[in-house]
């Protein structure tokens, strides 16, 4: 068994989309829109496969994100270096993303930096 895609709601989908293909390589398919609900979507992949759908409607709520919370926090992605992950941690850093950990090692052995990025949800860069 494996995942076969994460999905996340996002207010912006044409910046979301530029930032995952800008920073984090990922090619995206042509869009979707559903034109009696206003729904739209895209699939972005990763180098090794990996989906992400993101997705945008009108009406939806957007709470506030507090990094301590319950459901899920983050999305991890393996860059393949510690070189890579100081280097895109420094990028985003300069493009004025908030880095809130690292580059470091971690207690459990990851080599990571979290940074806040897509309205206000995290993204942990890892070798």
């Amino acid at each position: 068994m494996k995942i076969e895609h994460v999905a996340m709601y996002v207010n912006d989908l044409e910046k979301t989309k530029n930032f995952f293909e800008r920073y984090l390589g990922a090619s995206a398919n042509d869009g979707y829109h559903n034109v009696k609900t206003d729904f739209r979507s895209y699939f972005l992949t990763f180098d090794d496969g990996a989906r992400l759908e993101i997705m945008n409607r009108p009406g939806m709520e957007d709470a506030e994100k507090k990094l301590n919370r319950t459901g899920f926090i983050h999305i991890a992605f393996s860059v393949g270096s510690k070189e890579k992950v100081d280097e895109l941690t420094r990028q985003l850093a300069d493009d004025g993303y908030e880095v809130i950990s690292g580059p470091r090692t971690t207690g459990d052995g990851y080599y990571e930096s979290c940074v806040v990025c897509i309205e206000d949800n995290q993204i942990e860069i890892t070798v």
